[in-house]
């Protein structure tokens, strides 16, 4: 593999660094609100499923025991 001095990787660097896509305010406000909102769903997905089974198996345990 070719090895380079460090001032022709400190420009390539540069180049490549110039070529990415900023995103904006804007998005990145909205896929903040996103993830939040995502997460806020899933607890309250895993929260209902866990009472549900919680629920079930107190039935169970009480039926048995």
């Amino acid at each position: 593999m070719a090895r380079t001095n460090p001032l022709q990787f400190i420009q390539q660097v540069r180049s490549e660094v110039a070529k990415v896509v900023w995103p904006t305010r804007r998005e990145v406000l909205l896929t903040t609100v996103m993830v939040f909102i995502m997460a806020t769903l899933t607890a309250i997905f895993f929260a209902l499923v866990d009472l549900l089974i919680r629920t079930g198996l107190q039935g169970v345990l009480a039926f048995f025991g």
